[in-house]
């Protein structure tokens, strides 16, 4: 397959047919030039009692089933999506509008996730707790919880859904996942891959992945119900403040990956060369349509002039357009709503007296696509329209001489996902390290870009939710604690006397 694959090649080498493409409701456009690639049938909300149910019962039979085996279902899981590796990347660039290296990319997150769990299989460990009565034994033990519900955004449309899968299988959770109005084909793409695991795994239950494709009310559907005791949803901190409160009504447990506004900090001693390379791909990568993509850059004014000059010029060079083409750097926006915004936000920072460069539409692009120039914008200060996040490529720029200062700036938003600074001092390193109030902080790398090894996620009105490495696992397990009595007495803790 050649990186200029049309539509049809791209979705025939995923395995569509074109029954499965045509007849519905769900029109899929492609974000590189609007044309539409897909017209879905969408799964009816009366369908959802009956979808949970299927993986209740999957549940009963998989939590029975030892996790290292469950291991194995993931290891053929990998060797699927190693053998799909082209066909599905081009499909993410196709329907997300990412160029070519990071639709691969995207696969690759999922191949990397999925070794992680095969390994993690055999790890949930417990501890084994010393007990203060003799002939006594504490332990602390993990068991699977049920149904996880996986609702996942456009701009990951896979990479997020297998971090969660991968994780919640080897742990014994089933899992229904609703993807983004804006991205189904790459979950049926997947659901199609995973069936073919399936399949060579041998005696997996039924039920184990199902895909259901349509609105919100699906979404609703699945905080709602009792049995699907984990919603993990990634998404607008507007969606989050929906999801959590419906899922805590019922207290179930919410993963919420919501909102990011990342900053980094430039300090005197930074290596520009090496500050500039991770800023232009902070923030134009993935047309600035990452949650960890740097929004906001916080520069002495020491080297504020110089580092501005610098960024201009590489943005001016920046190729925008065709992401299937080789050589773009810069891909379409989702749509023209996203466009629509990006325009506003512009609009309201000259208005607080912000200084624009770039941001014009593309020249040069295909027609239907929402191509836009990303922008830097020099700004007096931390205003409101610099305190929202746009999913966007701006680059709001601004000033500090303290640096106490510029921890304050960093930390004075509502969002709390990813962070970092540029410096050489390392006392300025690891004073940051402690004061930002991030879920990711780095020193001398950007705030995109993270490794499936880490656990992935933020604080504040990003949700404060887990995923992917460390022990982000034990967010799809319950925890028990247990004590056993070897002896022939019964003595009871803290010294306690009830002699009966």
């Amino acid at each position: 397959m050649t990186q200029l694959s049309s539509a049809a090649e791209i979705l025939a080498a995923c395995g569509f047919d074109k029954a499965e493409l045509a007849g519905g409701t769900l029109a899929v456009t492609s974000p590189i030039d609007g044309a539409e690639i897909a017209r879905l049938a969408e799964t009816p909300v009366d369908d959802m009692p009956a979808i949970i149910a299927q993986a209740g019962a999957a549940f009963d039979a998989w939590r029975r089933v030892p996790a290292p085996r469950r291991g194995e279902l993931i290891r053929l899981l990998g060797e699927e999506l190693r053998a799909s590796k082209d066909a599905l990347g081009a499909l993410v660039t196709l329907e997300a509008g990412k160029i070519v290296s990071e639709g691969l990319g995207e696969v690759q997150e999922m191949i990397d996730i999925c070794d992680f769990a095969v390994g993690l299989s055999r790890q949930l460990y417990g501890l084994t707790i010393a007990s203060e009565r003799p002939g006594h034994v504490m332990r602390e033990t993990w068991h699977p919880m049920g149904p996880a519900a996986v609702i996942t955004a456009f701009n990951f449309p896979v990479a997020v859904w297998s971090w969660n899968t991968a994780l919640a299988l080897v742990c014994g959770d089933p899992v229904i996942w609703k993807p983004s109005e804006k991205a189904p084909l790459t979950a049926l793409a997947c659901a199609k891959i995973f069936a073919r695991a399936v399949a060579r795994f041998g005696d997996a239950p039924e039920g184990l992945l199902q895909v259901v494709i349509g609105g919100a009310d699906l979404g609703a559907a699945l905080t709602a119900s009792p049995d699907v005791p984990i919603v993990s949803a990634t998404g607008s901190t507007r969606m989050g403040r929906i999801v959590g409160p419906e899922v805590a009504k019922r207290f179930g447990r919410t993963i919420l990956e919501l909102g990011g506004n990342n900053a980094m900090i430039v300090a005197p001693s930074a290596d520009l060369d090496m500050a500039v390379r991770a800023i232009v791909f902070s923030a134009v990568g993935t047309a600035g349509q990452r949650c960890t993509s740097l929004r906001r850059l916080i520069v002495h004014n020491s080297v504020r002039e110089a580092l501005v000059e610098r960024l201009v010029a590489a943005y001016a060079t920046l190729p925008i357009g065709d992401p299937r083409k080789a050589g773009t750097l810069v891909g379409p926006l989702i749509d023209a709503d996203a466009r629509d915004r990006m325009l506003a936000a512009l609009e309201r920072a000259r208005a607080d007296g912000g200084t624009v460069h770039g941001g014009e539409p593309a020249k040069d692009a295909p027609e239907g696509g929402a191509y836009v120039a990303p922008a830097v914008v020099e700004m007096p200060g931390q205003t409101e329209v610099v305190r929202e996040e746009t999913f966007a490529p701006i680059l709001y720029v601004m000033g500090y001489d303290d640096l106490e200062d510029a921890f304050a700036m960093q930390n004075d938003v509502p969002q709390g996902l990813s962070s970092c600074i540029f410096t050489l001092d390392l006392r300025e390193a690891e004073e940051f390290l402690q004061r930002s109030d991030c879920g990711i902080a780095n020193v001398n790398i950007g705030p995109s870009g993270a490794e499936i090894g880490g656990a992935f996620g933020g604080e504040k009105e990003t949700g404060g939710g887990r995923e992917s490495g460390s022990d982000a696992w034990k967010g799809y397990m319950r925890r028990a604690t247990n004590t056993v009595n070897y002896s022939a007495a019964l003595p009871l803790a803290q010294g306690v006397k009830f002699d009966v």
